[in-house]
């Protein structure tokens, strides 16, 4: 067997990622591999065979203590051979000592407690159609005078600050990012992006389920009929409620696992995650 060789990726070679996670049937948003890098340009790494690509996957380090692993893929002529496994300690050993977590796939958990993560809760997606018909006036569009805020009220929730990643993730192209004002103040925001099948909501972070319901609700009014997904922490009934109220199917799932312990996050915030990739 070939030795597979380790390097960074190429900000324009995260888009063969991409593609690839669209072939595994992930769905990924119309942005996500110029939005992705941002979180991290050092953190993407490919896995070569005699100079052909033949595994993905990322370590997003987001501060001393923290990171995220995901998109991690190996071309399916090239599984059972060891070179998964390869590429995920390269990426742990870029993390550090840091606490790492990932979205494993349910079937993979026990493979993924072989090489120390912890399993902690489970992430459910979520879709319908589209149908909400009104939005509270509370609610707002994003423009780039909130973005500090949101900046401060993204950090307790996510549990890092992402500020590069986020600002644009904020404003990115065919995409939509509302916020909820109480006397001046914001008390959730969400972000919908569009995808090669409908919308994904991600994050959803809100002070309490009323809020959280009327910023899913905004970003439904002009996409009635649409596809929208919204993946939900269960770790939060709160948030589990809220998409049963809205009458969402559940489609998948993936087992959120930390290489320590839970974060200390604003957990009852958290209506929906960003990405499974991600964190």
């Amino acid at each position: 067997m070939s030795e597979l060789t380790i390097r960074p990726m190429l900000a324009d070679e995260l888009k063969i990622a991409i593609d690839w996670a669209a072939r595994e049937g992930w769905n990924p948003g119309l942005n996500d591999a110029e939005l992705f890098y941002l979180a991290d340009p050092n953190g993407f790494f490919v896995g070569e065979l005699n100079g052909e690509i033949v595994a993905v996957g990322s370590a997003v380090t987001y501060d001393h203590a923290y990171a995220f692993c995901g998109l991690y893929i190996v071309a399916p002529e090239h599984r059972g051979k060891g070179y998964g496994l390869t590429l995920t300690k390269h990426r742990l050993a870029y993390c550090g000592d840091r606490n790492v977590g990932i979205d494993g796939v349910l079937e993979n958990v026990e493979i993924y407690k072989r090489i120390g993560y912890v399993p902690c809760y489970q992430n459910k997606r979520f879709q319908k159609l589209a149908n909400a018909t009104t939005r509270s006036a509370q609610v707002v569009e994003v423009t780039k005078e909130h973005i500090p805020d949101i900046l401060t009220y993204d950090k307790p929730c996510f549990g890092a600050t992402r500020e590069q990643f986020l600002a644009a993730w904020l404003l990115q192209p065919q995409g939509k990012s509302v916020c909820f004002l109480q006397n001046g103040e914001i008390k959730g925001y969400a972000v919908r992006r569009k995808c090669q099948e409908g919308y994904k909501v991600g994050p959803l972070f809100a002070d309490s389920p009323d809020i959280a319901l009327s910023l899913f609700q905004a970003l439904q009014v002009d996409i009635q009929g649409e596809q929208i997904i919204l993946d939900v922490p269960e770790n939060n009934p709160q948030a589990i409620s809220l998409a049963e109220s809205e009458r969402m199917d559940v489609v998948f799932a993936t087992m959120r696992m930390y290489q320590k312990t839970i974060p200390a996050t604003a957990r009852d915030k958290i209506y929906g995650i960003t990405t499974f990739e991600l964190g």
